[in-house]
């Protein structure tokens, strides 16, 4: 059964205060402000709900306004708080600044920003940072659309329905999503592709030598998300390679389903035929 709790010291209703938005401005204010980051696992809940609000504004491009006051990001917590500001800031951010740090929080972000290669913007105050903001383009008006890596007839070469053990096999092998527009080819054909069959599927994901770069993570997760309530009845993934693994079972922590992660094609094959026996005891 899938963990849905909240992580100890998450309060939704606490977090949707922590997140303001500024149409005018085109700016989402973050409350970080005496906000304790203890693990990965309340890194991972904000930042899925950082997402999330970002998805309900329709738009996916927004400056970024952080008050870290007081903030506390433990080591357990670090690597986890700079995987998913990197790819919220890759897909969804034409800027972000960051004001009133501690030293010690100050230093880790210089340390990630020198690791790898993004100005920090860091502030003193509010004001300070506002101004920083107010002094960038708007950049999303501007950007063209990414051209697709991937043709519709590879998509579909990729995709096979086994209607007698009622598995959808997705072969991702060898395959790169570099931004959000890839990520968006394959949904949409997958998605077209289930309507027709019009019935839910087990999912067999091949992720051997996949890769998932850090400007498609949000979207990645988010149509995969979508994919899986409308549609599947279980999903299992195999031969993930360990930095997509790794982004996989901290989503999968902080949003309540099973990771579902397994090393060959016959040993997920096996998990899934677990799934349906369950699924067959409990009519």
């Amino acid at each position: 059964m899938a963990d849905t709790t909240q992580p100890p010291g998450i309060d939704p209703t606490d977090m949707d205060r922590r997140i303001v938005f500024h149409p005018a401005d085109r700016i989402m204010e973050v409350d970080f402000s005496g906000f304790h980051f203890d693990g990965s696992k309340v890194v991972n809940a904000f930042y899925d709900r950082l997402e999330e609000r970002i998805q309900e504004t329709g738009r996916d491009a927004w400056f970024f306004l952080v008050n870290l006051s007081g903030t506390r990001i433990d080591p357990l917590a670090w690597v986890a708080y700079s995987r998913r500001g990197k790819a919220l800031n890759l897909a969804c951010s034409m800027g972000s600044v960051r004001f009133d740090a501690a030293p010690e929080t100050v230093e880790q972000i210089r340390r990630a920003a020198d690791t790898e290669n993004f100005d920090p913007n860091l502030f003193a105050d509010r004001q300070s940072a506002l101004v920083r903001l107010r002094s960038l383009p708007v950049t999303d008006r501007k950007k063209p659309v990414p051209k697709p890596t991937h043709t519709r007839q590879e998509i579909a070469a990729r995709i096979r329905f086994d209607e007698a053990r009622v598995i959808m096999e997705v072969d991702f092998s060898d395959f790169d999503f570099h931004h959000s527009r890839d990520v968006d080819d394959v949904y949409d054909y997958l998605e077209e592709a289930i309507r027709q069959s019009d019935r839910r599927w087990f999912f067999l994901v091949n992720l051997n030598g996949c890769q998932i770069m850090p400007a498609a993570w949000v979207r990645y997760a988010l149509r995969g998300k979508r994919l899986n309530i409308a549609a599947s009845l279980g999903s299992v993934r195999f031969a993930a390679g360990s930095e997509t693994e790794t982004v996989i079972r901290q989503r999968a922590e902080s949003q309540g389903f099973r990771p579902n992660i397994r090393n060959t094609r016959e040993e997920a094959l096996e998990l899934i035929e677990e799934m349906r026996a369950e699924i067959l005891q409990g009519r």
